[in-house]
């Protein structure tokens, strides 16, 4: 996957190492053309010298192979400017932007902009939102035969119930995150486009799991 990471700062950098590192192919842009030195000498990504919401810089990144676009600069303007051109010019369809003042968040999610708040920030969060269709582990219990797993909400269950997520003896929804609200699962709840689900599952179930978010209510898999 090639993925854009806008900001060589601590964590720009430590996502776009990790990336790299994770077999991806990766670009970086950064308006300080002496931020890159902060990339190791075995870092295979490009580097790009300029701003991540300037069109021609993006281009030079790669923009339309891009799959993912990480905005992790220091400033939320910027992020969710480099962002907002990453979604709705260019269409990538795994866009994150970091933000200093959370309160931001739902305006964001409006425009289907995942986020993640510097004071709760961690580069494994970063990761979760581009690679949402993936399983990340929350909590084992003892024998392991149970975990809790979170998955973001795909976007066709927006506006379903979740009910067949509550009642199947393979898996229970526990709790979803809304803008940045977490709430236990209560019967008639309906989905919205950003939730994010923590689902308490047997781990030899995890695919029924996937197969489960993959055919919302009303589809052939229901």
């Amino acid at each position: 996957m090639h993925v854009i990471v806008v900001g060589c700062g601590r964590v720009g950098t430590e996502l776009a190492v990790g990336l790299d590192h994770g077999g991806h192919d990766v670009a970086v842009i950064d308006k300080r053309n002496d931020a890159f030195r902060r990339l190791p000498s075995d870092f295979s990504g490009r580097t790009v010298h300029g701003f991540g919401f300037d069109r021609d810089h993006l281009e030079a990144a790669g923009v339309h192979q891009a799959q993912a676009l990480a905005a992790v600069t220091s400033g939320d303007n910027s992020n969710i400017l480099a962002a907002r051109i990453a979604r709705e010019t260019y269409e990538i369809p795994r866009v994150v932007a970091r933000i200093y003042d959370p309160r931001r968040a739902v305006i964001y999610q409006r425009l289907g902009i995942a986020t993640v708040a510097t004071v709760t920030w961690t580069t494994d969060q970063v990761m979760r939102r581009l690679f949402e269709d993936e399983s990340v582990t929350e909590w084992s219990e003892p024998s392991g035969q149970v975990v809790l797993v979170e998955r973001a909400l795909p976007a066709a269950w927006a506006g379903h119930t979740l009910a067949p997520l509550a009642d199947d003896e393979r898996f229970r929804l526990v709790s979803v995150t809304r803008a940045g609200q977490a709430t236990l699962a209560v019967p008639g709840l309906v989905g919205q486009e950003g939730d994010v689900l923590h689902v308490a599952v047997r781990k030899t179930d995890l695919d029924a799991l996937a197969l489960a978010l993959a055919a919302p209510p009303g589809t052939a898999g229901h």
